[in-house]
């Protein structure tokens, strides 16, 4: 029985598996299997994984497509480890990334981990600018980012980890999609599980491609935070407005430069400082001036896409829409 069992979800992706595999074969820690799962993908990728059977302890599985959250499920049940490792197949993992892990849990054992993200220097510049902004402490508090080990941390599927007793208690997602890693970390902190955040413990994240793609996950982002609050009271808290605050803030702000009133021009300075710190951040992250002049346009579109995507999912709670109701009676 393998230590660690890395379970990796697809859907279409084969060239993003193929390296995500490859990085997999570099791991100085050598005690684990992988566990990819295509989730009903009509572009499959079962030749590029198996091209890794002489290389790695490797299974493929095919289901009917039902969403990540039910695909990690499924993986979780065909591993054979006594720790399950997920990642998103777009990540790239760290050569020392598994015995980072297996030093934490030597030192402090936890039933679930989460770990930061970064970004590669292979990335293109757009990916690096979009890494910085949802890292940042200028922006979303930094956490993804910590350097810290955070103990109650409420790990994200991108990069997490749960022992097979987590499992076997909670039996996993409980949705397939919009919010099902924050929903499954709450539940198991609710049963009385440890976690942490292993801060050495981080993949490179590459995350969208291109700023549509990137804004609609933000819009994604949004409605999960209010799904989330369906199932867990207090989970929709005053902080998590204040992107609609910062949105609001901005688009009064355009209005009164435009009007030329002075109130307008001071706020829209105080706007520009702003940006300006958070590209001025992500200069020295990145080291590149193609990342930074992009960063405050993805900032705006970070803010705005969150905005847009938790007031559409509020009115929709408002009006007693759920989306969750075929998935729950599955579950």
């Amino acid at each position: 029985m393998p230590k660690f069992s890395i379970v990796v979800p697809v859907y279409n992706r084969p060239d993003e598996i193929t390296e995500l595999l490859e990085t997999l074969t570099q791991q100085t820690y050598k005690d684990f299997e992988v566990v990819v799962v295509e989730d009903g993908s009509t572009i499959e990728c079962k030749e590029e994984v198996m091209s890794f059977a002489d290389r790695l302890d490797i299974k493929y599985y095919k289901k009917e497509n039902e969403g990540q959250g039910f695909a990690r499920n499924f993986g979780y049940e065909k591993a054979s480890g006594e720790y399950f490792i997920v990642f998103d197949s777009d990540c790239l993992i760290p050569e020392y990334y598994l015995q980072a892990v297996n030093n934490y849990l030597e030192e402090a054992w936890v039933d679930a981990f989460g770990g930061p993200d970064s970004f590669h220097e292979s990335f293109t510049d757009l990916q690096k600018a979009i890494s910085h902004t949802m890292t940042s402490k200028l922006t979303t508090g930094g956490l993804r980012g910590g350097k810290k080990r955070v103990m109650g941390f409420h790990p994200r599927s991108f990069n997490m980890g749960i022992s097979r007793k987590v499992f076997e208690k909670t039996k996993g997602y409980r949705i397939p999609f919009m919010g099902e890693d924050m929903e499954f970390s709450k539940r198991i902190i609710d049963s009385g599980f440890k976690t942490a955040l292993f801060p050495d413990a981080f993949v490179y994240h590459k995350r969208r491609t291109s700023l549509g793609k990137f804004s609609r996950q933000l819009k994604y982002f949004g409605r999960a935070r209010v799904n989330l609050s369906r199932f867990h009271s207090g989970q929709l808290k005053l902080i998590h407005f204040l992107p609609i605050v910062f949105t609001l803030g901005t688009l009064i702000t355009v209005l009164l430069a435009a009007l030329g009133l002075m109130l307008g021009y001071v706020a829209l300075g105080a706007l520009i400082i702003y940006l300006l710190a958070v590209a001025a951040g992500g200069l020295v992250r990145t080291k590149s001036p193609g990342a930074a002049l992009l960063v405050p346009i993805v900032v705006l579109i970070q803010f705005f896409s969150y905005s847009s995507g938790l007031i559409y999912e509020w009115i929709r709670k408002l009006r007693g829409i759920d989306p969750n109701t075929k998935y729950i009676e599955l579950y």
